[in-house]
């Protein structure tokens, strides 16, 4: 059976009258806008099960069974999804085109483990004992906890609870590691990767949990924490609640854009569906490009201090470099999406984004306010401002408005716009390195292969502030080698986006100072920043299994001759994995093999 394409499952999705299909299996009567019947999973007698056509979605409030039309049919029906999908497809009249295949989804295995886990985080989170803090904590944020399980939070425990349920269920420890649900220590030994955490599963376009966000409960670091990129979760090519949020996307012509989990939880509630949130890392081209499949216009809604502006500015150049048209909403002062549905309710979030400006206003309103258009030397500081956004707009009619806008607010002529912004670097172009003044071209050829990745992120600390929350977070998992690389990210991973590079000169001393001097003297331009850290900390994180992977080749050989068999297999996990993180270091491998063989 040959694989299906994603569109037609959408097409398929988007076809299927949920309410029409199950009632084939389910007695369903209207209760306002949803449907209800007795749970045909656990037999119950009462009206506990829901079907939310708004969502695409049923839902047990007892056994809290829940999915789409698709987990209908193979909770219900014992389908595999191909089945269930091609099933769907039949009854509302969509022919599925056949073509060939290698054979099954080697992925598999990843999704099974990953959905596996996410029932059991679910059914901690709601039963046991030891979850009563993370209980207590989203009950202390005003979340009914009982109305959240439709959305599948869990809680992941402390100690071995995880993995030994894991293992009766016959997910292999190897699967697993793959999967990102467990880390190998520095020793060897394994544990969960989320350890005392409430865990946000993050889900595909169909709908299928990839992934996890798990937030600390109580003191530790980081206070957040992603899945790492796994043959089935890439943080840049996803968006939490996408998957349940793309049919209101479609409705309301319109995707909402919040920083965090917890914000898409509230104004879920609130009533606006068409809300999505990138994970935890600035917005993505990707990530933009998945919006646009949806609807043309975007609404962010970030908090309203100096980082949250930067941050909205950011991801506005982003979405316009896609084509997208873009408005800022500004939230009153001190507050964020979640205080603001908590104290004016509903009809407060909708004035909020009803009064969105687009983003080149946004911006000149700002410059306005700050007295920029007062004066010659602040009219030529708000042009600096402005040309960004202005380069990033790709919607020729939309640069045109902004060139003839950015003229007229200025005083200045439209040619002068045009020759500023055809002067500039071109958005998403690759990074041009600059070496500092006196310091010859080839500086980084010196360099040991872990510290020019541990260069990359100091740069990216020094020269973008917002960065170094998120980049502290992934930092705290990977082991850093002794020197002043070391020092520096740790200094800067401990202070706020507010602090200037500069004033971190009397904090650090040797060669640690040197290196931060170098950092200040280099030039920063508009970069793909989002590449560079990915790239740099997934070589940083990439080095223990390269270290491993050697510890295993040190083993091979005295171990006896089935032990060489699970440690060839061990080897060969570990050689996905760093194929993933660190692509050029393995085509380096590689190569030498192949070199050697000849």
């Amino acid at each position: 059976m040959s694989p299906i394409p994603d569109d037609i499952i959408e097409q398929v999705r988007d076809s299927a009258d949920l309410v029409t299909l199950l009632g084939e299996h389910v007695e369903l009567r209207r209760t306002g806008s949803d449907y209800r019947g007795p749970c045909p999973f656990h037999g119950g007698k009462h009206r506990n099960f829901a079907v939310i056509p708004k969502k695409q979605m049923f839902y047990c409030f007892v056994c809290h069974e829940a999915g789409d039309i698709f987990t209908f049919y193979m909770k219900k029906l014992g389908m595999d999804y191909p089945t269930a999908v091609r099933e769907v497809a039949a009854k509302v009249g969509i022919a599925i085109p056949e073509r060939r295949t290698g054979g099954p989804d080697p992925r598999e295995p990843f999704f099974s483990a990953v959905d596996a886990a996410a029932d059991w985080y679910a059914r901690r989170l709601r039963d046991s004992d030891d979850a009563k803090a993370a209980r207590s904590y989203l009950e202390g944020r005003s979340f009914d906890v009982e109305k959240l399980g439709p959305l599948g939070l869990g809680f992941a425990p402390k100690g071995a609870a995880f993995p030994e349920a894991m293992e009766k269920l016959g997910v292999a420890t190897e699967v697993m590691l793959e999967a990102g649900l467990l880390v190998r220590r520095a020793d060897g030994s394994l544990r969960p990767r989320f350890w005392n955490r409430l865990l946000f599963p993050i889900h595909d376009l169909r709908g299928r949990v990839v992934g996890f966000g798990g937030r600390v409960l109580g003191e530790g670091e980081p206070k957040y924490l992603n899945s790492p990129d796994t043959p089935i979760f890439h943080k840049g090519t996803l968006l939490y609640n996408l998957h349940a949020g793309k049919h209101a996307i479609r409705k309301a012509e319109r995707a909402v854009v919040v920083e965090g989990y917890f914000d898409v939880l509230r104004l879920v509630e609130a009533g606006v569906e068409e809300v999505v949130a990138p994970l935890g890392t600035a917005l993505t081209p990707d990530q933009a490009q998945l919006v646009k499949r949806y609807t043309k216009n975007v609404v962010l809604l970030y908090d309203n201090d100096a980082a949250g502006l930067r941050a909205s500015f950011r991801a506005a150049d982003v979405l316009l470099q896609a084509g997208l048209r873009v408005t800022v909403a500004t939230l009153p002062a001190g507050q964020d999406p979640d205080s603001l549905v908590l104290e004016g309710g509903p009809d407060a979030v909708g004035t909020v984004l009803d009064d969105a400006l687009d983003v080149f206003e946004r911006k000149l309103q700002l410059l306005e306010r700050k007295g920029w258009l007062g004066s010659l030397a602040g009219r030529r500081r708000a042009l600096d401002r402005l040309l960004p956004t202005l380069r990033s707009a790709a919607d020729p009619v939309t640069r045109d408005l902004y060139i003839m806008r950015c003229a007229e607010a200025l005083g200045i002529s439209r040619e002068s716009v045009v020759q500023e912004a055809e002067r500039g670097p071109r958005p998403g172009a690759a990074p041009r390195r600059t070496a500092p003044a006196g310091e010859p071209a080839e500086r980084g050829r010196g360099r040991r292969r872990g510290s020019r990745s541990e260069y990359e992120l100091l740069r990216v600390m020094v020269h973008e502030p917002a960065w170094r929350a998120r980049i502290a977070e992934r930092l705290a998992t990977v082991e850093l080698r002794p020197g002043p690389e070391r020092e520096l990210l740790e200094v800067l991973s401990q202070v706020e986006a507010d602090v200037a590079g500069g004033e971190l000169l009397d904090q650090v001393e040797g060669e640690a100072r040197g290196l931060l001097v170098q950092l200040l003297a280099e030039e920063w331009g508009q970069l793909n920043v989002d590449a560079i850290v990915d790239g740099a900390l997934g070589k940083l994180e990439s080095r223990v299994l390269v270290d491993q992977l050697r510890a295993i080749d040190r083993q091979i050989t005295v171990a006896s001759e089935d032990e060489k068999v699970a440690l060839a297999r061990e080897k060969e996990s570990l050689s996905r994995r760093i194929a993933r993180l660190d692509p050029g270091y393995w085509n380096v491998i590689t190569r030498r093999r192949s070199g050697s063989a000849r």
